[in-house]
Formats: C-alpha cells, sequence, structure tokens
C-alpha cells in the first residue's frame, strides 16, 4: 500500500468507497438511543436561562462579569488535566463512554441545586454575597463535569461508526427527529411564562422555573443513561496511549481542526443577546416567538432532505460557508428594516417580517445541523490518517479552552453592555424604555452579525475536497482491516509493538 505522503500528491484520484457493501454497524435499539441522546443535549428551558439569571435569581451585572472572569481561569486549568485524563483513558468500555455518564450525573445534581437559589435565598438583593459565591461554586462545579461530558460526547460520536456514510445518516436522523419533541418544554414553558407574566395565573416564576428545570434534567440524563447501555465505541484506538505531546502535535497539524479554531475564534467576538429578551422586552410576549416560528416548522424538517442531496453536488467547504452566509443576510435584512422608524416596536410590521426570515432561514437548518458535526468527525478521522492515532479529547480541550476564553471576556463585555443600555433587572415584561428595546432589538439581530462576520473567513480554506476525502477513507479502511487482522492474533508484546509503530507512522507504509 502506498503511504499517505504518496498518495497525497496533486492529481490523485479516488472513487469513492463502498464500504464493505455499505454495511451498517448502527442497529435500531442503538439509533434509537442516539436520537434520545442527541435530544438530551438540547432537551431544556435554555432559552430562558438570563431570564431567570437577570429577573428570578437576581445576579448583579458586575458581579456576572466578574464571576466569567474568574470562572474562565479555574476552566483553563481543569480543561487541560480533563484533556489528559480522558485522551489516556481506556477500560472495557472504551474511551469515552464512562465520562458520558459520570460526568451527567453530577450535572443533574447540581441542576437540582441551580433551580432552588431563589428558595435557599429568599429575596436576597442581587448584590447579597453568599448568594453571589453559592452561585459561583456551583458553577464551577457545573462547568467541571460538564466539560468531561461535552468531550466525552463529541469524541465518542466519532467512534460510534467507521462508516462515514453511516455516521452521516446517524446524525441527519437524530436531528430531524429529537426536534419532535426536544422543542416542547421550550414552547410550553413560554406560554406558561406569559400567564404567569401577566398575571393570567397565580403561579411565582421561581416554582415555575424550578419545575421545569428539575424535570428537564432528569428526563435528559435517563436519555443519556439509555444511551450509556445501548452504544458501542467501533473505531480502534491506538493501544498505546498518545502522550501530551503527541495530543498537541495532533491539534497542530490538523489543518480542518485548525480551521475551525480560527472561525469560531473570529466569530467569537460576536456581541448580543437571545432574541428571547427582544420578544418579552419589546413585543411583550414570549408566546409570539413561537407563533411566528410555526409557518417555518415543517420547513425546519423538510431542510433535512436537502442534505443528502446537497452534500452529493457540493463540497463540504461550499456547504458550510453557504449556510453561514444566507443566515446573516437573512437577520441583516430584519434589522435594517426594523431600525426604520421604530418598526422593530411595531407589532404588523416586525411580526410577518420576523416570520418570513424564520421560513427562509429554516431552508438551511439541516445543513446548519448536519454539517458542523460531519467536520468534526472528519477532523477526527483526518487526525488518524495524517498521524495514526486518534486524539479526540485533546483537540476538543484545545478548542474548548479557546472558547471558554473568549466567552468570558464577550460574557463579561455583554453584561456590561447590559447595563449600559439602561436594562433594569426585575421589571414587568415590556416596561423597559424605548432606547433600551431599540439595543434589546439591535442586540438579537443585526449587532452579532457584523461583530462576528469575520468567521466566514476561514471557511474557504477548508481543505478536505472530494478527492482527498475519499482517498482518506479509502486509506484508513483498509488500515483498520489490516490492524484488526494483525491484533487478532497478536500476543500483548507484538501488540504493543504494533501500536508504538502505529503512532510513530510506520505501520503502514
Amino acid at each position: 500500500m502506498a503511504s499517505v505522503k504518496e498518495n497525497t500528491k496533486k492529481g490523485a484520484k479516488f472513487e469513492q468507497i463502498d464500504y464493505k457493501g455499505n454495511r451498517r454497524y448502527v442497529g435500531r435499539a442503538e439509533t434509537v438511543a442516539y436520537v434520545l441522546n442527541d435530544a438530551a443535549q438540547t432537551l431544556n428551558i435554555s432559552d430562558f436561562y438570563e431570564r431567570y439569571i437577570y429577573d428570578v435569581v437576581k445576579i448583579d451585572f458586575n458581579y456576572l462579569a466578574l464571576h466569567n472572569m474568574i470562572a474562565t481561569v479555574w476552566d483553563v486549568i481543569n480543561d487541560t488535566f480533563i484533556g489528559v485524563i480522558v485522551e489516556r483513558t481506556r477500560t472495557r468500555w472504551g474511551k469515552f463512554k464512562p465520562y458520558m455518564i459520570f460526568g451527567q450525573i453530577p450535572l443533574m445534581i447540581i441542576g437540582l441545586f441551580y433551580w432552588v437559589i431563589p428558595f435557599i435565598f429568599p429575596g436576597a438583593a442581587s448584590t447579597y454575597l453568599p448568594k453571589l459565591l453559592f452561585y459561583s461554586v456551583m458553577m464551577m462545579v457545573q462547568e467541571t463535569a460538564g466539560t468531561f461530558t461535552s468531550i466525552a460526547n463529541t469524541g465518542f460520536m466519532t467512534t460510534i461508526t467507521p462508516n462515514p456514510v453511516e455516521r452521516t445518516r446517524l446524525i441527519t436522523m437524530a436531528h430531524l427527529l429529537s426536534h419532535i419533541f426536544e422543542d416542547l418544554p421550550k414552547q410550553i414553558f413560554g406560554i406558561l411564562y406569559d400567564l404567569v407574566a401577566n398575571k393570567v395565573v397565580d403561579w411565582e416564576f421561581p416554582k415555575l422555573f424550578a419545575g421545569f428545570g428539575l424535570a428537564c434534567a432528569i428526563l435528559s440524563t435517563s436519555f443519556v443513561m439509555y444511551f450509556f447501555l445501548k452504544s458501542r465505541e467501533r473505531v480502534m484506538q491506538s493501544v498505546e496511549r498518545p502522550s501530551v505531546i503527541q495530543g498537541l502535535k495532533a491539534i497542530v497539524t490538523n489543518k480542518p481542526v485548525l480551521i475551525q479554531v480560527i472561525s469560531s475564534f473570529l466569530s467569537g467576538f460576536s456581541i448580543g443577546k437571545s432574541r428571547t429578551n427582544f420578544y418579552i422586552d419589546v413585543i411583550g410576549s414570549i408566546t409570539w416567538k413561537t407563533i411566528v416560528g410555526i409557518p417555518a416548522f415543517p420547513v425546519k424538517f423538510i431542510s433535512y432532505s436537502f442534505v443528502a442531496p446537497l452534500r452529493k453536488r457540493f463540497s463540504t467547504k461550499a456547504l458550510w460557508i453557504f449556510e453561514d452566509a444566507w443566515t446573516d443576510m437573512l437577520w441583516m435584512i430584519v434589522f435594517g428594516i426594523g431600525s426604520i422608524n421604530n418598526n422593530f416596536m411595531k407589532k404588523p410590521i416586525i411580526l410577518p417580517l420576523m416570520g418570513i426570515e424564520e421560513i427562509f432561514e429554516m431552508c438551511v437548518y439541516g445543513l446548519r445541523r448536519v454539517i458542523p458535526n460531519e467536520i468534526v468527525n472528519e477532523s477526527m478521522d483526518y487526525c488518524e490518517w495524517k498521524n495514526g492515532y486518534r486524539a479526540e479529547a485533546m483537540t476538543g480541550v484545545a478548542q474548548s479552552m479557546i472558547s471558554k476564553l473568549q466567552n468570558a471576556v464577550m460574557g463579561s463585555i455583554n453584561a456590561i453592555v447590559m447595563k449600559k443600555i439602561g436594562y433594569q433587572q426585575g421589571l414587568d415584561i415590556g416596561t423597559q424604555t424605548t432606547k433600551t428595546k431599540w439595543w434589546i432589538f439591535a442586540l438579537g439581530t443585526g449587532i452579532p452579525i457584523i461583530t462576528s462576520s469575520l468567521g466566514i473567513i476561514p471557511k474557504f480554506f477548508y481543505p478536505l475536497n472530494a478527492d482527498i476525502r475519499n482517498q482518506m477513507y479509502s486509506e484508513l479502511q483498509q488500515r483498520r482491516d489490516k490492524m484488526a487482522e494483525i491484533m487478532k492474533d497478536a500476543t500483548a508484546e507484538e501488540a504493543k509493538k504494533i501500536a508504538e509503530a502505529e503512532i510513530k507512522g510506520e505501520f503502514i507504509k
């Protein structure tokens, strides 16, 4: 077999490989578990996290900015150690599975305390020190457990099947089916939020948030546990654990990962806030967000049918760029029209406009959910192809660390921005000043697009075209088959020597 160097000469052509008759490795029960695990990642009321912290828990904006900076220092320290631990893990369950469940359970437990802060500190001021310290410690512990689970989930998804065709099918199916029920908690909660805010029902916000938050945490954890029991890692890891230096080298030499990191870094300078704030503070009802999205809802599902034919005709790079530019263009149109003559406050204008935007944006929704996941998976396969070993954990940590450092800075800036635009915590919905309302609209539409626009540039340099991608998977399949055949009858000493040769790039030439 020719070396990687020889096969990457300009002009080399490879036919689309068949993967042993397009064999499927993941059975029906495991597919169901895969879909449930995907849904578990978004089965929450995350759209309302800011409202919970701002107006129910009431954490002062200045303290939130300070907390973001302190938490970042902690993240940088623990992420490095966590990445090394996960990268060097080898167990009978696999490399990633143990951390999926042993991280999820602490997250659920911490979540129980997260949603009852208002009951632990009833009526406490936004600057009450014990409440602020409790919030900070709990969030830092939650972040640590979350790092384990996020690294494990990302890494595991690259190893569940060696067949990239099946992997794309799983990703598409999971995102498509999980939408059927993962959005329900947010929609139901939004209706109840309006009923409580407008005093139609005699409930209290702390109890409403606690009930939904705890229910989502318990349900999502049960989905992850089911996936843990049914799933398997099928892409072989090198027997010899890669060193920290090798893990870092894999990041530096992995061009697809570098492109992702640079793009995310440039996009990460986005200044903005959730559009949930716009519907609550400007329109005066979060239910309008659900109503506006109804015409686009079926388009969201239909968009997944576009993914397969578009991937056959266009490169991953082209689709990645198109989805980004298309969505940005639509929101800039909304921002421009809404800013004229205070149209953003006129329901007959702004609500139909945002409804139309949703319809056109959902046309590329399937691409937005599938393509970035496929790029992550391709990047890990590229690492194995070039280096002879996989480094999912260290790669994930590097990406996460850069993202967290940036998010901490931007999170602090965004918290300060909310104070500078005159946002008053704890006011009834729709009672902010007109100036503040415009800024809330701008922070949910145009400003984040403008401040993150440079992130599209690195995408033009994504290196895996169709020929290189097919070559990579053709060689990987042959290499994995050969390794499996040799390791089947190898002694422990022989297996160790083979693994060492593999990592040095000497195993297959």
